[in-house]
């Protein structure tokens, strides 16, 4: 009988990656020498306690932190397939933002009518067109999986949504631009477990078109919805890994004692 060889799995490819991060608040330093990989339409979810540099490190790779002053970056964050580093001085921080899209803890549409949510990416880059605008609103709606609720409402204003679909649309208006990444500042942490439970299966969904990066201070969320998970403490990645790993069986006591709720 022949034997049957198993092949390993081809390793995903890598779509970003930290070198050496520092950040400061003023003269604070908030992280420390961060180097790791973001694998392409992949998820990979930053765990840790409150103040460890979660939110931090995530709003890095989309120079967010460039709208307040006497912040600073050291090191650089590579974006492929380019191999461009976004924190270059040489690169415009928003045209990083287009190809890094942010969503939000707290859903935070404009006081704009649903169409003009979704589409004000696509005019701040330039687009005119009413036809071509509509299509790209309906398809980043159906991608968001909120079409079937908004299709007739296009005119509505966005803050008389339910708390579920205004994140929705937000991730609509995240997907408009297509971006490449998407970030996730805890996206459910302000919403109830139905709609908490949607949004989770949204970031599975997408994650076929574009790769994620989220924080959320949910182990269980965390196990749920991400290929690769980082636990950070003071500024540091402790322990980084696939997820099935991290949790199942931690190489860092630390990373144990944080998961099973002994610290943190």
């Amino acid at each position: 009988m022949p034997t049957t060889l198993t092949l390993p799995d081809k390793p995903p490819a890598l779509k970003a990656e930290s070198r050496e991060l520092d950040f400061y608040y003023g003269s604070f330093k908030a992280l420390k020498r961060i180097s790791m990989p973001v694998y392409e339409n992949k998820v990979t979810a930053l765990i840790g306690p409150s103040g460890c540099g979660k939110s931090t490190y995530l709003r890095c790779f989309n120079r967010m932190h460039d709208l307040y002053p006497g912040h600073r970056y050291d090191g650089s964050i590579h974006l492929n397939p380019d191999h461009v580093d976004v924190l270059h001085r040489s690169v415009d921080p928003i045209e990083v933002r287009m190809r890094i899209s942010m969503v939000f803890q707290k859903p935070n549409p404009f006081p704009k009518s649903v169409f003009e949510n979704v589409a004000y990416g696509l005019k701040v880059r330039g687009e005119t067109s009413r036809s071509f605008l509509s299509d790209k609103v309906e398809a980043a709606l159906k991608a968001a999986a909120i079409w079937s609720e908004v299709s007739d409402r296009l005119d509505d204003l966005a803050v008389n949504l339910s708390g579920g679909q205004q994140q929705r649309l937000c991730i609509a208006r995240a997907l408009a631009t297509e971006p490449e990444m998407i970030l996730f500042d805890e996206p459910t942490s302000a919403l109830d477990p139905i709609a908490t439970g949607s949004i989770e299966e949204l970031i599975g969904e997408i994650k076929q078109k574009v790769t994620v990066l989220i924080v959320t201070h949910n182990m269980q969320q965390a196990a749920r919805v991400s290929d690769y998970t980082a636990y950070m403490y003071l500024g540091e990645v402790i322990e980084y890994g696939e997820t099935r790993d991290i949790f199942m069986k931690p190489k860092r006591k630390e990373t144990e004692d944080y998961i099973t709720g002994r610290f943190g």
